[in-house]
């Protein structure tokens, strides 16, 4: 028995089926050569580019690229060529942008190859997918993702921060204030009588007293301060580098314009309420939890004393 010849190697392709398979591929493809003048363009070049293939072929590339880039594209390529360098663009993904017939400049991810020499002529060929839809993906999810996160931490109603934005603003306050050694106080304010507003006017008049002191909140404080709505009635505020008495005269500014504050009534008349304010120290090494209570103390006694006022936690009995 004698042995098995060896397969022959399949004979080449024809070069007319490589020509099929670009023409008709989902990437668009450019050929140059050296000169930098279009040898090649295959159906979704021509559909990226708004060009017909007869138009570009033999024009030079440079109409294709960005300004920025067109004015030194050309050198490159002869720098490339007449140096023995790797060339740190060719064979790697990168960004870039192409010139639309159009003028537009489109957002595309590119591949280039040096293809070799062939006749004497050096050519390259790049690969280039559009990348507009994809962009346009990646801003519609953090479009979403942006609304999402406002609305983790943001009231629906009032579009204050809710207690866990508050919480999470006062932990990082706390943070700054322990290393600056700076003074930080926090309050605590509930709206007088706002269970007497939904009974008599409704929930719909409720909510739209919520949004006018939402409002003033937003509009009385200093810059700095932050004014969150905690749940129902009730809402956090947050004085960075305030001592109390700084602190206690910013509630009270605030306290002067919620009562001045007018929310229309469906029957044309005019509604104005009152709010009570607690305020206490958040002292170094304190807890934010302790500092609140000793707010919620104040504003109890807030209450007690007649409501519409701002009372500081040492002055608490």
């Amino acid at each position: 028995m004698t042995d098995a010849l060896p397969a022959a190697p399949p004979a080449a392709l024809p070069e007319v089926l490589f020509s099929r398979l670009l023409e008709d591929a989902l990437d668009a493809v450019i050929i140059i050569d050296e000169q930098c003048r279009i040898r090649y363009i295959n159906g979704a070049m021509q559909a990226l580019s708004g060009y017909a293939s007869g138009e570009l072929l033999g024009q030079t590339l440079n109409g294709l690229l960005p300004d920025a880039v067109s004015a030194q594209h050309d050198n490159h390529v002869i720098n490339y060529i007449r140096s023995s360098r790797t060339s740190s663009v060719l064979g790697k993904i990168r960004e870039f942008a192409i010139r639309h017939r159009d003028t537009q400049m489109i957002p595309i991810e590119m591949k280039a190859l040096d293809l070799g020499v062939v006749d004497g002529l050096r050519y390259f060929g790049a690969f280039l997918l559009d990348v507009r839809e994809r962009r346009e993906l990646a801003a519609k999810n953090a479009s979403l993702l942006a609304q999402l996160e406002q609305q983790a931490l943001h009231d629906a109603l009032t579009s204050l921060p809710n207690r866990r934005a508050y919480e999470a603003q006062a932990e990082q306050a706390m943070a700054r204030a322990a290393r600056s050694g700076a003074a930080l106080t926090v309050g605590v304010a509930d709206l007088d009588h706002f269970k007497k507003i939904n009974d008599r006017h409704g929930h719909a008049v409720g909510d739209a007293v919520l949004r006018t002191v939402a409002q003033v909140l937003r509009d009385t404080g200093r810059i700095t301060d932050v004014a969150a709505r905690l749940g129902g009635e009730e809402f956090g505020l947050l004085f960075p580098d305030a001592t109390l008495q700084q602190a206690h005269q910013v509630a009270e500014r605030i306290r002067a314009a919620v009562a001045a504050a007018i929310t229309p009534l469906p029957d044309g008349r005019q509604l104005q309420v009152t709010i009570s304010i607690g305020v206490a120290s958040l002292m170094a090494g304190a807890s934010l939890d302790a500092a609140m209570s000793d707010a919620d103390k104040a504003l109890y006694a807030a209450k007690h004393q007649g409501r519409n006022q701002v009372i500081a936690a040492p002055a608490v009995p």
